[in-house]
């Protein structure tokens, strides 16, 4: 069991380079098995979900030259082949099911197991990604512990209205038209930053795409796809993670970011608990003046709140870093998270610390803050930033204290304790195989 050790209580200060997004990162690596050309990527994270999909690449017999120290990535799927019996995708990402666009597209075969999984955030349905499979032309079986999804001849052209704005259902949807036969419409698209990223790289490779940033695509089918050179932005999760690490600990920490254009509901969310965040010559900076306080509303009787939900909202993967805040805040702040039914029941573990949470259904908890907190040891679900959510509370408690489960950090994060120690942190992995 991975677990972090934390001493609290250090004000963190110094400079972070960040790291690529994971999510622009996986479907990009997914959608290179759509070309048979060369590619070269750079800024690619040394994660656990990249280092399992390139093994299945070299499974494949895709040539895979990555060097980790660099983050630079050279791919070739000119020899690449794939056995629906013998080869079997990751279970235990959800980003997997990304690959079964380019197989189709390839081999007009892909297999995917039943009980594909990501982070713990309540149930996560395949069914849109069956009806998309569906309506582009694909055959759905049920074979022993997994799906088997076939198509004779090209993909079809198709438009489809989404019931949710759902991320990797967009990108599996682009995926399938980027070499179907005909030009397909969605709406009700995702456009979250990582998304937009996607697909620019896929007009990069030649896929032509109107209306990347909207709720709405289209997208005309090409023959083939090429290949190409690629540099990956700078996380915007990461990014917030440690402007949010550099305010909860009393410090001063500077983040590299090119791309404030995407930060200014996330700055007002930081200034709801009397954070504000300066950009400046690429570089982003938390400003504390005083204790954390969260911002009285001018409306009587009404709770500060944070609504996060799909794109241009508040993202739903910033909540737990925004509630560990909101615990050290002082004052009342009620969160919502719009989108996943299980995604708060790790609340319950900032009570260990001595913090005050009331839970009002599976979607809102309000955080009651200004309490003496204490060193605690407690355990992480399977989310990443939940994981870094207790520990942010740990690190700004004097004292040792245990973050248990904590391994999910290592699917988004490369170097996240090496970045923390440069920062002033006490903190190191414990119990790693």
């Amino acid at each position: 069991m991975s677990k972090l050790i934390v001493h609290g209580g250090t004000p963190l200060q110094g400079r972070i380079i960040p790291s690529s997004n994971k999510n622009a990162v996986l479907p990009v690596l997914c959608a290179t098995l759509l070309t048979a050309q060369p590619l070269v990527l750079h800024g690619v994270p040394d994660i656990t979900d990249v280092r399992k999909i390139l093994d299945i690449f070299g499974k494949l017999g895709s040539s895979v030259q990555m060097d980790y120290a660099s983050g630079v990535l050279k791919l070739h799927h000119r020899d690449t082949h794939f056995d629906a019996c013998k080869h079997h995708l990751p279970e235990e990402m959800r980003s997997s099911i990304m690959l079964v666009p380019p197989l189709l597209a390839r081999f007009g075969v892909a297999r995917l197991e039943d009980n594909v999984k990501g982070c713990t955030l309540g149930v996560r349905e395949i069914d849109p990604h069956i009806e998309v499979f569906r309506r582009f032309g694909g055959r759905v079986e049920h074979g022993e512990g997994s799906l088997i999804v076939r198509c004779d001849g090209a993909l079809q052209a198709t438009q489809h209205w989404l019931d949710y704005a759902s991320v990797t259902t967009t990108e599996n949807f682009v995926l399938c038209a980027a070499t179907a036969q005909g030009s397909s419409v969605l709406t009700n698209a995702a456009c979250e930053p990582h998304v937009q990223e996607f697909c620019r790289f896929m007009a990069m490779l030649g896929a032509r795409i109107e209306g990347i940033g909207t709720s709405r695509l289209t997208v005309h089918g090409v023959e083939q796809l090429g290949g190409g050179e690629f540099h990956f932005e700078e996380d915007f999760h990461e990014i917030t993670t440690f402007l949010a690490l550099g305010a909860i600990t009393g410090g001063d920490v500077q983040v590299r970011n090119r791309t404030p254009d995407n930060f200014p509901l996330i700055d007002r969310t930081f200034a709801k608990f009397g954070v504000q965040i300066e950009h400046k010559d690429g570089w982003s900076r938390a400003i504390r003046k005083g204790p954390l306080k969260v911002e009285t509303p001018f409306t009587r009787n009404v709770l500060t709140k944070v609504e996060a939900a799909p794109w241009p909202y508040f993202p739903v993967d910033l909540l737990p870093i925004f509630i560990a805040l909101g615990v050290r805040a002082e004052g009342n702040a009620m969160f919502w998270n719009k989108v996943y039914d299980g995604a708060l029941g790790w609340t319950g573990e900032l009570s260990k610390f001595g913090a005050h949470v009331f839970s009002s259904d599976p979607h809102r908890i309000v955080t009651l803050g200004g309490n003496p907190l204490s060193p605690a040891v407690v355990e992480s679900p399977y989310i990443i930033r939940v994981a870094i959510a207790l520990f942010m509370v740990a690190a700004s408690i004097e004292g040792r204290s245990e973050i248990r489960n904590a391994a999910p950090i290592k699917r988004a994060h490369p170097r996240f304790v090496e970045n923390l120690q440069s920062l002033g942190a006490k903190v190191e992995w414990a119990g790693e195989n």
